[in-house]
């Protein structure tokens, strides 16, 4: 669990990092084309997301 939480938080960081300077992570390099929406609060769910099973992970 605490290891896929850090593998999310390191793709978190990629995409938020890649959404500033112009590479969108999901479309260009996955080739998953995600709506408006989600495109703009996809990196923040993935650092949550990644946080929290990294914070369950280390409490068993």
């Amino acid at each position: 669990m605490k290891f896929i939480g850090i593998i999310l938080i390191l793709f978190g960081l990629v995409d938020l990092v890649g959404s500033y300077s112009g590479f969108d992570v999901w479309g260009e390099s996955i080739g998953i084309q995600l709506p408006e929406i989600i495109w703009r609060f996809s990196a923040y769910i993935e650092l949550g997301l990644g946080y929290f099973l990294f914070k369950t992970g280390s409490s068993s």
